[in-house]
């Protein structure tokens, strides 16, 4: 009866481990997501200012509209000349993941 009991307690716990590493690793998952959304909104946008694109948009609507491809949506855009900052915002479980990203010509040119 012994070995029963502490057999049922390792199973308890490696569950518990277990669905704990998943939501660790979805969280990491959402939080890289969130930044690829960011550094491609930040890319079309900047993109979109300079003419790089031809688009009949805004670039911090194209901005959102590419954040929203990948599953994030746009709370912040701010063009200044052909440099573009962005903020997105990806949720998991509840949770909220934020990232900013810049993009433009280097600086000094």
């Amino acid at each position: 009866m012994a070995g029963s009991a502490l057999a049922a307690g390792l199973l308890s716990v490696a569950a518990a481990l277990s669905l704990g590493l998943a939501a660790v690793g979805g969280a990491a998952v959402t939080a890289q997501r969130a930044a690829g959304a960011a550094d491609a909104a930040a890319l079309a946008a900047a993109d979109a200012a300079s003419g790089a694109i031809a688009t009949g948009e805004e670039p911090c609507a194209l901005a959102a509209r590419v954040a929203a491809a990948s599953g994030a949506t746009l709370a912040d855009c701010v063009v200044d000349g052909f440099v573009a900052t962005v903020q997105v915002n990806a949720a998991y479980a509840g949770l909220a993941a934020v990232s900013r990203a810049r993009a433009g010509p280097p600086e000094g040119s």
